[in-house]
């Protein structure tokens, strides 16, 4: 068993500030950002950053469907932490200044499989994730230009 990484990362046209408040709002904007992946969106308690808790489905693939249950902290300035009570996902985003605007970067992080499913789980599952986050930070692009 290992620990699966999966990273995107995009600069935005808008300040720090923007940024992480367009992304801890889970009754607004983060909804609107969801890609064609997430179902059964569901803000639970809060909806404004820290103290949120906030449900959904997510299909990487049409087999691979998890169900996730997240609480939202914000340990240090700049960033939101997502933890997942159904298992051991971890998800980081970090927004800090860039020379146009704010550098956004994901990180999820996760408990593998062992054998020959853990082998392929950590090929192929930070790929299929870092293309849903890439689409839901073009997503937030779009949201924060207009």
């Amino acid at each position: 068993m290992g620990q699966v990484v999966a990273t995107a990362e995009r600069t935005l046209k808008a300040t720090p500030e923007r940024v992480l408040e367009a992304l801890g709002d889970y009754t607004g904007v983060r909804s609107r950002t969801l890609t064609e992946h997430f179902s059964e969106y569901e803000v639970r308690e809060g909806g404004q950053g820290e103290g949120t808790v906030v449900h959904w489905k997510l299909a990487a693939t049409s087999k691979r469907v998890r169900d996730c249950l997240f609480t939202v902290s914000a340990p240090a300035p700049g960033t939101l932490v997502e933890r997942d009570a159904n298992s051991s996902m971890v998800t980081t985003w970090t927004v800090s200044p860039a020379d146009e605007g704010a550098r956004v970067q994901v990180k999820t992080t996760w408990d593998g499989a062992g054998g020959v499913g853990g082998f392929f789980e950590r090929t192929f599952a930070p790929k299929g994730l870092r293309a849903i986050y890439e689409a839901q930070l073009a997503k937030l692009a779009t949201e924060l230009t207009e």
